[in-house]
């Protein structure tokens, strides 16, 4: 505690420490869920069996611009960051940035690794999808569970469903969708692994999210319940003070 001199008073300032411990586990876990979640984006397109939903829209861009597909994952975000921001009146997480930053220049540098090409047999390119699928729920999980800030898409879901009073899930079904088909139209590949990812994400996010809430409690180990936010979206600028 600091006392501070001023015109006859004097105020107190409270110095506040700053937990390092737990301060290092959560970002360090965000920070891993990016890379993860980036190597399952970059195995899925090795894979060459179709894209999610958002990285058709991503690849398509690319193949018309001389932009790579990690530019695009950096200019959609900041144009959804961006709309988030206006809509909900917020200025968005450090997480959030975090987010839209980290996650397109890693899906550059590993599509830039010389042995991670797309198999020569159609066995090779399931079980790099299948893996892509698996490494990205991985991801998608480690990097929410310290409530550090989703990706931009979430923010842009929840803001929409509050201006127009529509359920979370037909928002986020219609943007899906909608981004599909653009990305389809400018030639991003659309496959059984679109489908495939549509159906699996959701279940093996879940899981993976309620596994990593359990391993950051232990990390911690401060007996903190950290809340299921596995039940529902997680605004990009959640617990920001920044992951999804």
């Amino acid at each position: 505690m600091k006392a501070v001199g001023g015109w006859g008073k004097k105020v107190r300032i409270a110095a506040k420490e700053v937990d390092w411990h737990a301060f290092s586990i959560r970002w360090g876990a965000f920070m891993t869920g990016l890379w993860v979640m980036a190597f399952g984006i970059a195995l899925m397109i090795r894979a060459d069996l179709g894209l999610a939903p958002w990285d058709v829209l991503h690849m398509g861009l690319a193949m018309v611009t001389p932009l790579t597909v990690g530019m695009w994952l950096q200019l959609v975000g900041f144009t959804l960051v961006g709309l988030a921001a206006v809509l909900d009146r917020k200025w968005p997480g450090a997480g959030a940035l975090l987010n839209m930053l980290l996650v397109g220049f890693f899906v550059d540098l590993f599509l830039a690794i010389p042995w991670l090409v797309t198999p020569v047999n159609i066995w090779g390119q399931w079980g790099m999808l299948i893996a892509g699928i698996a490494v990205m729920g991985i991801g998608c999980g480690l990097y929410i569970a310290p409530r550090l800030g989703a990706g931009p898409r979430d923010g842009v879901v929840l803001a929409l469903s509050d201006r127009w009073g529509l359920s979370v899930g037909r928002v986020r079904l219609g943007m899906e969708v909608g981004v599909l088909v653009c990305g389809w139209m400018l030639g991003g590949p659309v496959f059984i692994g679109t489908l495939l990812f549509s159906l699996a994400i959701g279940p093996m996010m879940q899981t993976s999210i309620q596994f990593w809430e359990k391993m950051i409690e232990q990390w911690l180990g401060r007996g903190v319940h950290i809340e299921g936010i596995h039940q529902r979206a997680v605004r990009p600028y959640h617990h920001d003070g920044l992951g999804g």
